[in-house]
This record gives C-alpha cells, structure tokens and sequence, in this order.
C-alpha cells in the first residue's frame, strides 16, 4: 500500500528533519525539508505525494507498508510542488500556496510559541505555557492511535481509497446515546442504513471509544466503566504499533504491526468478516457480491451501470414502467433475481403472500416497480432500489417489472425478427378473437348488474370502500385464531382495544378491535380504510389487513415492539439522551408532514401524543391511529367542529367552535415536543406550583434565559436547546394562523432556516403572523 511513498526514501534532495520542537519561523517544502519527524523516528508530518501532486498529513516512514493516519484539509486538490509549510511568527501554522495565497492548517484560539510530533502520532501546537492549544488528535480523519479516543460527536470518515485520502463513502460515529454506530456517509442519522452497531445505546451521553497501547478498542460509560470491549488485548513479543482505521471498504479495523519485524500491518479485528456488509458499496439498483473474497458491484437484469469505470454509482434500467396506466395492457413482465436483499423501504407489505401472488399484487399496481418476496411477505417498492447484497442460500426473489417489448429488442437477428412478425399476427388473430368474447362477457355482467340493481338494493358505499387498495381481507375466524380468543392485550384506546397476535405463517401482528361498531365506529372504519390504502411513510405504522366480518371490525397493524413512547420518555429506565430525542421529534414531525402535504388525501391527525407514537425493534418511530382521523379533502379547509383527541394536547380552537385545520395537529405536536425536550408530562402535580403547567413553565425558562433548569443533569448544546424550545412555543400559539406549518417545524429542527423569538401570550404582532404563514 503506497508504493509511491517509497520514493522519500530513494529522492537524495529530501532532507529530514528529526526532532522534538519546532519553533516559529520553522518551514517544510519540497525543495528543502519536506517533514518533521517525531523523536522516535516512527512518525512523520508533512508532504506525501497523492495523485498528481501532494498532500500534508502524518504517516509511518518506517514502515514497508507506508500508511498515512491523518490529512490536513483532506477535501482540498492536491497540493503543486512549490508550496511551503511554515508556523509563521504570528504563531500560525499556515499553508502558503502559489503567489501570495495562503491557507490555515490549525484552527487555533491563540498564537502558537512551538509545535512538536510526539512519539504518539499526534502532532501539537503550544502556546508560551507549554500548554497543547491544538492536536490532531482532535480533528481525526479516518484513524485513531492508542492513547486517542473518540468522544460523543466525533467520527471518522474513510478514505476514498488506499491511495486517495479525500472524505469516503462511509463513517464512524461515537452517538450521544452511547451507541458507536457505522453507516453511508449520505445517510448519517438514518437507524435503517447503519450496516454496523456496539448495541450500547442509551448507556449515556459521554460514552466513549477507548485505545490503549496493548491494542485493546473499548467503551467506556461517563462513570469510566467498561461497557463493552470491541476488541480483545494482543500479545506481540517484541515493540509492536497499533492503528484503528475504517477503511476505504466501509469496515472498521484494528492492525498491528511488530516494529522488530519487517512484515506489514496484521489485522487483529474487524467489524465485520463480509465485506459486502456497508450499505452504500454499491450504488442504487445496484447490488453487492464476493467474489474471490472480493466485494464487487453488479446489476440486475435489465439493467446497466451507469459509469463501467465507476461501478459504485450504480446501475440504470434499459427500460421504463412509469406512467401509472394498466399494467397488463400496457405489456409488462418481470425481470426476476434470486438471492438478494434490499435495504430499501417498502410502500406497501402484503404478509401472508404467495411467491405469485406477490408477483400479481406488483404487476396490477401500477406504482409498483419491484416486489421482494421473501419469508412469506411481499414487499412492494419504487425505484430505485438500494443496498441490494447477495445473501448466498437466500431465498429472497426480486421481480423487477419492465416492457415485454423492451425485452423482445434485446434478441436482435433477423430471424427473431421474422418469428417476431409471425407472432405477431398469430397474437392479433387470438387478441381480436379475445376482445370479442370479452365484450360479450361484460355485455352479460352488465346486464346482470342492471337487473340486480332494479330488483335488490345494494350498499354501493361498502363496494367503494375497496376500491384502489391492496391490503390482506381477514375473516374474524383467522383474527380470533391469531389472538387466541384476544387474550394478549396491548393497550387501549379511544377507538377500541389492540391485541397482539401471530399469524399461521408466525409473523407477530397487533390487532384493533374496533369496539364502536355503530354509527360512529363505522364512519371511521371506513375512513381508515381509505386513508392507510394510500399512504405510505417509514414514519408510519403500515397497515397489513383489516376485517370486516358483520358486526366485526378489526385492523391488523404491523406489530411495534418497543411499545409507544409514553413509555420510552416516562416509565423506561433507560432514557433516550438528547440527541436521540432530537432525531425522535423530527421524524415525528416528518411523519405528520407526509400527512398534511404529501398523501394523496390530506389527513389530520386529531391525536398527536406519545401514546401514538410507537417504537420498532430498531429504535425508529411510527406514528399510529392517523387512520382514525376524519379525512380533509382537497377542496376542503377545516373538518367538523366536535372535540377529539386527548386533553391537554387538544389545540384552543376546539373549544371555541372554530374551524379545526391542520394547525390543529402542530399544536399538539408542540405540546409532546416540550415534553420529549423536558422529559416530563404536560401536567405534573408532583412539582413546585409554578412549574406545573410544562407549556407555562417553559414560556417562564425562556422569557428568563434559563434554559438549563429543563434539562438539569444532562450535557446540552445551549444553541441546540433554544432552537427545540422555539419550535415548541411557536407551534403552542393559541391564534392558528400563528402557529407555522409542519414543513416549517421540520426545516427549523433541521437548521435550514432561522428561527425568530416567539411572543409570549397574547403578545402576537403582524409580522409574526406572516412568518408562521410562510
């Protein structure tokens, strides 16, 4: 690795520098001294050649296997031959580049006095006290030492490859939640793309990852417990160096190398012994394969890479099925591939599946551009497809729809050609013949319907009621059967009962039981039949069937089993840090975005609380009963005036008999997001008279600046407190046209946009009624 670095030791023109202390005016170029080494001789820092130039940055001069441990500016273009390093006499260590062009390397409070490569591998700056004012050790890049650590916040990012150390695909994150997480570096906060976890999560909010000189990679708790060691203590007779890199491959590893020696660096550990295991290695479409013990990218049929010398960009379809029109008229098949899984969400699940049924369910859904069938589920997605990995004796199977007559011209050859034509009139004979005997079939459908019509009245509402959705009918019978008797509840609610249940091909389900059967109960059944069939959210929880067996009513849900997150913030031992309850709001808040604006049916929640927030088995939240909720239609501005929801999150103007629009629902999410920041109830009887009220006391905390009283014990940014609290007090507005819309909350938690200091009741202003309108 870095056979190019062998050239500083055979260019007779490289001077080096070998010593402790650098003082101010001290340079390095590549005309004269090209690096300082540390005292020992084993670490360098300075030029290395990269690419078609060069880079500033430490590595291991001693070693055969050159390997550099850190760069300066890794992003930058490679630096030309006549540029000049220097810690200037202002005490700034500065890059001076062609003409009078300069750039800072150290960020640093203060002038610097003298630098030093230490033994360590970390190179510092002092200032006049002796005292470090800045290290690489703090700005790692893709590598830690021992005696480094990695602190909540910090990460590393790999390398582009072993050659080019520019920022990678992929990183490694020391979470505030005490979990060290892997993951693509384009999806950084998203649970369902970390390929890699310590599974300490909620161990607390100054967990950090550990090395010592032995080689051992650890955990500790911010009591310094050891929690969790990653890797185990090696014994190397003789002087030995260890490094802890993720590499250019998305894996985590730990090396050794035995200075008596002269072999290269040995792998100790590693977080993974498959290196199709990053999500990421391979672009969208594309999926990943060993081959030889190599990861390689590939394609799928009927599709093609984007860039063959680029493979990780992933691969294009040859052809189309957009356009939602009739699939099976419009001549589609599928393309099929064994074998692979896919991280990518679903829009639809059909449990209880056949391999054929789920490959009819896709091809009469028009949106349906692939279906993954496996352990009896059905999972229906829009391209494109990501993270695909090849999964040996799987019995995963991809159907891919495409264009019979994209496949056909692929063949080629004249006599295809000729077959092609003769099938061609065979298949016009048979269609024409087809269609004739079809419409005499409908003709006679017809005519029954009409005599039906005239003869029985039919209920053409519950007809409707099916129309466009491809969810699972159960019979009562399955259902009870499932629950044994409903035995196994999990909770109640406004709407009816929920009971856990396991179906006959043993996947667990939650089970309403919809208890308001008449008049009301049958309006909102229908209501969430028509609003789950079309929505579609990883912040939502999916809806897998329903059952509508006389007097029974019953939906089965997919079964969340962390339970709801009532229990997460005010029962659970273990509670989520900061930073998770950040990540937890604004998926909330995505969640109630997709309903508002995004759906084909508006919808209002009604019931934003944390006893409707629900938690996977991956720590994610979905929000549920959304489809109890009355349904606004596009030409509609408000629902009916009569109460609904929960006290205490219900907004003001349900008591007033105003008209009640989604402004509604961002009140009551206000409402849970002061208590996700305070981690407490809304109403708390239990405390000082004037903290009572969360809302109220919240309002009193800001108006006082102070802020900390709401997060007492926990290590908080104060910036990113005040942007929380905020968001909360301006979405609790008692005037609606005050309070901004979801897509407005979710840019202000996501620091796209500023936010302004929110009135105090009743202090409103024009102006801040415009910015809640935007």
């Amino acid at each position: 690795m870095f056979q190019i670095f062998l050239l500083l030791s055979s260019i007779s023109s490289l001077a080096i520098a070998q010593q402790s202390i650098i003082t101010l005016g001290s340079s390095l170029s590549r005309r004269n001294i090209s690096y300082w080494s540390s005292e020992s001789g084993h670490f360098a820092f300075g030029f290395y050649p990269q690419g078609v130039g060069f880079a500033i940055g430490i590595w291991l001069p001693r070693i055969h296997q050159k390997t550099v441990i850190w760069t300066a500016n890794r992003d930058d273009p490679p630096l030309a031959k006549n540029s000049t390093l220097i810690l200037n006499a202002q005490g700034e260590l500065i890059l001076q580049l062609q003409g009078s062009e300069s750039k800072s390397i150290a960020n640093i409070p203060k002038p610097a006095s003298s630098a030093s490569m230490l033994n360590s591998g970390n190179f510092v700056l002092y200032d006049s006290d002796s005292k470090i004012i800045w290290q690489t050790f703090d700005a790692p890049t893709d590598t830690i030492l021992p005696g480094q650590s990695l602190v909540a916040r910090e990460q590393l990012v790999s390398s582009i490859s072993d050659t080019v150390h520019s920022s990678g695909r992929f990183a490694i994150r020391m979470r505030i939640n005490g979990n060290l997480v892997m993951f693509p570096v384009e999806y950084p906060d998203q649970f369902d793309y970390f390929y890699w976890r310590s599974r300490t999560a909620y161990a607390g909010g100054n967990v950090k990852l550990n090395f010592d000189k032995n080689g051992l990679l650890y955990l500790l708790d911010t009591n310094g417990k050891n929690i969790r060691n990653l890797s185990n203590s090696i014994t190397i007779f003789g002087k030995a160096m260890y490094r802890a890199t993720i590499d250019a491959d998305g894996i985590f590893r730990l090396y050794s190398h035995n200075l008596d020696g002269h072999s290269n660096w040995t792998v100790e550990w590693q977080s993974s012994d498959n290196k199709c295991d990053p999500n990421g290695l391979c672009g969208s479409n594309a999926y990943c394969t060993l081959v030889d013990q190599v990861a390689a990218c590939a394609c799928p049929p009927g599709f093609e890479f984007i860039d063959q010398s680029q493979k990780n960009l992933g691969c294009g379809p040859n052809s189309s099925a957009d356009g939602c029109t009739n699939t099976r008229e419009s001549g589609f098949t599928f393309e099929e591939l064994e074998g692979i899984s896919w991280a990518s969400q679903s829009y639809s699940t059909l449990p209880s599946a056949t391999r054929e049924a789920c490959r009819e369910e896709c091809l009469k859904d028009c949106y349906c551009e692939a279906a993954v069938y496996g352990s009896q589920q059905c999972k229906k997605h829009v391209l494109p497809l990501k993270f695909g990995k090849a999964q040996g004796n799987s019995s995963m199977t991809t159907f891919i729809k495409a264009r019979i007559a994209d496949l056909g011209m692929k063949t080629g050859g004249s006599k295809r050609k000729k077959e092609l034509r003769t099938e061609g009139v065979l298949i016009t004979c048979i269609a024409v013949s087809t269609l004739a005997s079809l419409a005499l079939v409908i003709f006679g459908i017809l005519f029954c319907r009409h005599r039906v019509r005239n003869h029985k009245k039919i209920d053409q509402g519950n007809d409707a009621l099916f129309e466009d959705i491809t969810l699972r009918s159960f019979t009562f019978d399955e259902l009870n059967e499932a629950t044994n008797n409903f035995k196994d509840e999990l909770g109640r609610g406004a709407f009816g009962t929920v009971f856990r249940g396991v179906m006959s091909n043993g996947i667990t389900v939650a089970i309403k039981r919809l208890e308001k059967v008449v008049a009301e109960g049958e309006r909102e059944f229908r209501n969430e039949m028509k609003a789950i069939g079309r929505t579609h959210h990883k912040n939502l929880v999916r809806l897998f069937g329903y059952c509508h067996d006389g007097i029974n009513r019953l939906l089965v849900y997919e079964y969340m089993s962390n339970g709801s997150l009532a229990n997460f913030l005010f029962k659970s031992e273990q509670k989520p840090a900061w930073e998770e309850r950040i990540e937890i709001a604004l998926n909330i808040a995505r969640g109630i975005f997709y309903l508002h604006e995004e759906c084909e049916t508006q919808i209002i929640h009604c019931d934003i609380k944390p006893e409707n927030i629900l938690i996977d088995e991956r720590g994610g939240v979905k929000i549920a009963d959304f489809g109890l909720s009355k349904l606004l239609m596009p030409n509609q501005s408000k629902t009916d005036t009569r109460i609904r929801g929960t006290r205490g999150y219900v907004a003001p103007e349900w008591h007033r008999n105003l008209p009640i629009t989604v402004k509604a629902d961002v009140y009551s999410y206000g409402i849970m997001l002061l208590e996700i920041i305070c981690y407490r109830r809304k109403l708390d009887v239990h405390v000082p008279d004037n903290e009572v009220v969360l809302a109220d006391w919240v309002y009193e905390c800001f108006e006082a600046n102070k802020l900390r009283k709401l997060v007492q014990h926990e290590d908080v940014e104060e910036s990113e407190l005040e942007k929380m609290v905020k968001v909360g007090l301006w979405c609790i507005q008692e005037e609606p046209s005050l309070r901004p819309s979801i897509k407005r909350v979710v840019l202000m938690l996501e620091g796209t946009i500023d936010i302004p200091d929110p009135p105090t009741p009743p202090s409103f202003s024009i102006s801040i009624t415009n910015f809640a309108q935007k």
